[in-house]
């Protein structure tokens, strides 16, 4: 029924989360509200060190792709479980500079960073800024001349792998606005700049090919890619990089039905790829980067709304309207992400009807999805839209001039807000007349 641990149904029937009754939360807070299970994030954290003790021998690390969720709140909680941090913006940049993250352990992406962006990443001394293109790379050596300071960077490349997943979230093929392609020459060819540069201190390579995959296979590949990549920049220049970022996209469980590999067996079989790998190349042990960012914080979240009209077209469907929506929640808009939900204060029954979730927007398309399985629904109710954690708050919007929702951290069987609900006074505080 549940596709999360820390999910269960208390003796009222009601839908818990980390042990708190969520129809209780929905009432202290309001409704829509983000809930995220702090105790599960700091659990999955954890595993994440764990294998890479076990796996790597500690010679690596895993950054959290904050882009997944950002506030202050989690860039402190990855900070205390020493955790690494990839931003991809000034403002991510900025939210982990508030909490005191240490700048070594951040690696800053994106594809077309302002200078004003790598100025601040030059003045907090960002451990690793991984480079997109050849324009940035020329810009940064120029900002960091400027400075007086050398700047550490990771290259990303395209490693010609096509995931097996959407194509809006596809990155590791060549027909990609990411990185620098493999097959063309180009990569060869940035390495060899990099190099060069005077004021710019190549550490290693970076990639990614996409989010929300399943199969472990396409890891490998990539793996195996990568560190063939390393042996030949070694041949044609002398350079032994030693930093090898593998970026993220491990997959979560967003239906019952779903069933993605354990990350314990990615780590596990990537590892094995890469110790092998090296060995074939006579090329020492890079020190491996994972970017898991959806994995850490999407199952440990739910959202929470409040059932407003149920509207019954005869033989066509059943849309139950909630007092959010795609504000809230784009990405059955942006690529048709399936979901489960529940009617949380009914979470014991049976869930007896398939359901039409819609939005509040002036949007035909304002859905979060079609044909789910609920229990019996009535206005009033509160829905619960699981596996809401990663992606959710991070592209919610204004739409229509909705406030977006509060966010909700439990723990330990009590709560506290971490983001507060927006008010109609934010949204226009900076209209002008």
């Amino acid at each position: 029924m549940f596709v999360s641990d820390c999910l269960q149904v208390n003796g009222q029937g009601h839908l818990t989360i980390g042990g708190v009754d969520s129809v209780a939360l929905a009432q202290q807070y309001g409704t829509p509200l983000y809930v995220m299970d702090e105790g599960q994030i700091r659990e999955n954290c954890r595993k994440y060190r764990q294998s890479f003790e076990k796996y790597y021998q500690g010679h690596g690390i895993a950054a959290y792709a904050s882009k997944a969720f950002c506030c202050k709140a989690i860039c402190n909680i990855m900070k205390e479980e020493q955790m690494g941090l990839d931003v991809v913006s000034g403002g991510e940049l900025y939210t982990a500079m508030s909490v005191g993250f240490p700048a070594d352990r951040i690696y800053f992406h994106g594809n077309n960073k302002t200078p004003q962006e790598l100025l601040e990443a030059l003045d907090y001394g960002v451990g690793h800024i991984v480079v997109d293109n050849l324009a940035e790379l020329e810009l940064l050596n120029q900002l960091a001349c400027s400075q007086k300071k050398q700047a550490s960077i990771q290259l990303r490349i395209k490693p010609g792998v096509d995931a097996h997943t959407h194509s809006f979230i596809r990155t590791g093929q060549i027909d990609s606005k990411f990185g620098f392609a493999l097959e063309t020459g180009e990569a060869l060819a940035a390495v060899k700049e990099a190099l060069a540069l005077p004021n710019i201190e190549l550490k290693g390579l970076h990639c990614h090919i996409g989010s929300q995959i399943f199969e472990i296979a396409p890891f490998e590949h990539t793996a195996r890619i990568m560190l063939d990549f390393l042996a030949e920049i070694r041949t044609q220049t002398g350079a032994e990089l030693k930093e090898l970022n593998l970026g993220g996209g491990f997959g979560i469980q967003y239906l019952p039905s779903e069933h993605p590999a354990g990350y314990d067996s990615y780590m596990e079989k990537v590892s094995q790829v890469v110790k092998e790998s090296c060995a074939e190349n006579n090329f020492p042990m890079p020190f491996i980067t994972l970017e898991p960012g959806r994995s850490i914080v999407g199952s440990a979240g739910i959202t929470l709304y409040t059932v407003g009209a149920v509207k019954v077209i005869p033989n066509i469907r059943t849309y139950v309207s909630v007092d959010g929506g795609m504000g809230d929640n784009p990405r059955y808009a942006l690529y048709q992400s399936r979901y489960h939900a529940l009617v949380a204060n009914k979470a014991a029954e049976p869930a007896s009807m398939q359901v039409t979730i819609a939005g509040k927007c002036c949007e035909s398309g304002d859905l979060i999805g079609e044909g789910i399985p609920v229990q019996p629904v009535q206005t009033g109710d509160i829905l619960a839209v699981l596996s809401t954690g990663a992606y959710n708050y991070s592209m919610a919007s204004n739409y229509n001039r909705i406030p977006r929702p509060a966010v909700v951290m439990v723990k330990d069987g009590a709560s506290r807000i971490v983001v507060q609900r927006e008010t109609f006074e934010q949204i226009t505080q900076n209209d002008l007349l």
